[in-house]
């Protein structure tokens, strides 16, 4: 019997690369300067979300204050387009360390993309009282399931927790990360807009 052909599949990380970061607009919106921290200044994602809740916590900032915040916010410019290109070259998943009750409206504006991700535990009250991963490291272990599955894996992001889900594909890319991430992680290529982005991917196998 014949080998199966390897099937083509992207995965992107969704905050810092197909719309801005959640936490930092509503760091803009309160003026709490200690929730500008993001994936890309902790590698260590509880740390960061421990810190994330505990700040809410102390200013009673709850889910609906949240949600205000992703009310007013779109997709970054150039983002939709970018996504119907890369669906014309295979199958399009976004793993993103986010959670749904944050990014629901948002996703009609990206023409409703397949997307994994996390969830919370919020009160009556709208109070977040715990975050719940639907997988602990969920990017590479998705990425590891997908390759067990014969897809050709090519993935992007911009921060420190994609940084497993690159190391587990076939080939990995940064997108707009933090130097300190490129400094880090200088085996992947750079890219800083949409553009850049599909010109490297169209030197791989499959996206020409």
């Amino acid at each position: 019997m014949p080998d199966t052909p390897r099937l083509l599949i992207t995965c992107l990380d969704l905050e810092g690369v197909l719309i801005p970061e959640i936490w930092l607009g509503l760091a803009d919106r309160t003026g709490l300067e200690d929730l500008r921290l993001t994936t890309r200044d902790l590698a260590d994602y509880d740390e960061l979300m421990q810190h994330r809740l505990r700040v809410c916590e102390q200013h009673g900032l709850g889910l609906p204050d949240i949600q205000k915040v992703v009310e007013t916010m779109a997709p970054m410019p150039g983002a939709v387009e970018f996504l119907r290109w890369l669906k014309t070259k295979g199958e399009v998943v976004i793993l993103s360390d986010t959670f749904r009750e944050f990014v629901e409206p948002l996703l009609p504006q990206l023409e409703h993309p397949t997307l994994f991700c996390h969830s919370l535990e919020v009160e009556p009250s709208g109070r977040i009282a715990n975050y719940c991963l639907r997988l602990q490291d969920q990017k590479r272990k998705a990425v590891e399931a997908f390759r067990s599955l014969n897809f050709q894996v090519v993935s992007a992001g911009d921060s420190y927790n994609d940084i497993s889900m690159l190391q587990a594909s076939h080939w990995g890319l940064l997108f707009r990360p933090a130097e300190k991430v490129v400094a880090e992680y200088p085996e992947f290529p750079v890219t800083t807009d949409y553009a850049g982005l599909q010109a490297e991917l169209s030197k791989l196998p499959g996206y020409a």
